[in-house]
């Protein structure tokens, strides 16, 4: 299998679209997407009390609480409608999903560039399975988890979104996440590494300056490796988070590293003598 080009790693990258795009229309393949769910309450039929003489207005529910969850399901129902009209502003006519191109013109609209790593903060929020484009029910999972149901409430929810990705407990799941968004082929299990050096600054960069640009600058000039797997991109996050560095005192070889983190490890205490 071909390494991955570079570019893969600059998450959405704008492709010429291959078919039309009118995404103001509707078109009769999509009048699914926009048809009101019908209320399973307004199926049930009317159930007679099995208890003599209890009258229907006292076998009813609260009038109170039935009219507040009316009006709470119509308003979600409500929001689900603008979440979807969005969706249809950026999705791809013939592909029914937002390709690479609809998210360039997402990403213009938010003001934000398509390497932003909010981007893929973005993707992992609505756990994308296909690199460059989201479906309609990754598109809902995750507008409707972040409460935003035009562009500007998006465009707002993106600084919270990524405070809400770099809590301990999430950031593990979203870099291991950014790693399989990278496998763009069936089967593959690995990544180049130009474009493992690339993701590594998008991912790290900004909280580990020091440690990524080291590793990057070993990965790019070593000779070994041609490509990275989970277990070694995984090993790069533990070793950037448990590690003293640059004195690298509490690295033990002994204990279970990635190999290339020991030849790391072993050219940088070289160089410092």
């Amino acid at each position: 299998m071909p390494p991955l080009s570079v570019r893969h790693i600059y998450i959405f990258t704008l492709y010429a679209s291959e078919s039309s795009r009118d995404p103001w229309t509707v078109h009769s393949e999509d009048h699914h997407l926009f048809s009101t769910p019908i209320s399973s309450s307004s199926l049930k039929m009317p159930r007679t009390s099995s208890k003599k003489g209890l009258t229907g207005s006292a076998a009813s529910t609260n009038p109170a609480a039935d009219l507040f969850r009316s009006a709470s399901s119509k308003a979600a129902s409500k929001e689900m409608e603008r979440i979807d009209q969005l969706f249809h502003t950026y999705a791809n006519v013939s592909s029914g999903m937002i390709d690479p191109e609809g998210i360039e013109f997402l990403c213009s609209d938010l003001e934000v560039e398509h390497t932003d790593v909010r981007i893929l903060m973005l993707a992992w929020k609505m756990q994308s399975e296909k690199q460059g484009y989201f479906s309609l029910n990754e598109w809902r999972k995750g507008l409707k988890a972040l409460r935003a149901d035009t562009i500007q409430k998006l465009k707002k929810a993106l600084p919270e979104l990524e405070k809400e990705v770099r809590r301990p407990s999430n950031f593990v799941d979203f870099y291991s996440y950014a790693f399989q968004y990278c496998l763009t082929e069936e089967k593959q299990k690995s990544i180049d590494i130009e474009s493992i050096c690339l993701l590594l600054d998008l991912v790290l960069g900004s909280q580990f300056r020091p440690q990524v640009d080291a590793l990057i600058q070993y990965l790019r000039t070593q000779i070994d490796y041609k490509v990275i797997n989970m277990d070694q991109w995984m090993g790069f996050f533990r070793f950037v988070n448990e590690i003293s560095f640059p004195d690298l005192s509490n690295y033990d070889s002994t204990l279970a590293w990635p190999l290339i983190l020991d030849n790391f490890v072993e050219l940088m205490r070289e160089k410092q003598g």
